[in-house]
């Protein structure tokens, strides 16, 4: 293999979720692609990186100082969904159910990584809550223990606020069976039941 090949395997490999074998896969695609191609995505990548920043309210990517939901007058701004990151953003507005705004942490309080609760936006949220009518934070971190840890902490830090805050229920998926549902995802289940 050669030294070209190898450093470009590597620098696809350290990318989240991509093990060496699927780097190897996409480097051996990319070198087989024409160069107007290849220079497109890497022009592609070069000028998202340049022009994303964090929208000055939610701190999610935006290309212009404040996001599109944000912006939005047909947002509810009283209600504030706070997520990990862009990603789960994402994922609920492909729901098409949320009319309320957001806040994305960037992370997780994780010790063990040495993430503390400064390395996340909550002073960001905290500042946006000052006189602002927001109403309700909706904690929508993941079902993790960092997760669990962090929504906890949030809610902490919201009670002096006198703001009503939510967390996202958890419990078994549509078309899941018992035995096959391990013993955090049942005991959310439990915990979150509702009548019929």
């Amino acid at each position: 293999m050669t030294p070209s090949l190898e450093r470009l395997i590597a620098k696809l490999s350290s990318l989240p979720g991509i093990g060496r074998k699927s780097a190897g896969r996409l480097a051996y695609h990319i070198v087989s692609m024409d160069q107007s191609q290849v220079d497109e995505i890497a022009k592609a990548l070069t000028d998202a990186k340049r022009s994303l920043k964090l929208c000055e309210i939610c701190q999610n990517y935006s290309e212009t100082p404040v996001c599109s939901v944000c912006s939005s007058e047909k947002r509810d701004k009283s209600v504030i969904c706070v997520v990990e990151d862009p990603r789960s953003v994402t994922a609920i507005e492909e729901l098409r159910e949320f009319s309320g705004t957001y806040h994305v942490l960037h992370g997780v309080i994780s010790p063990m990584d040495g993430i503390t609760p400064e390395h996340l936006k909550i002073k960001e949220l905290l500042a946006r809550l000052s006189g602002t009518g927001v109403t309700e934070v909706i904690v929508a971190t993941n079902p993790s223990v960092e997760g669990e840890a962090t929504g906890l902490y949030i809610a902490k830090l919201l009670k002096p606020f006198g703001i009503k805050v939510t967390r996202l229920a958890y419990g078994l998926p549509v078309g899941a069976t018992l035995e096959y549902a391990d013993l955090i995802t049942l005991s959310k289940a439990f915990e979150g039941r509702t009548p019929v």
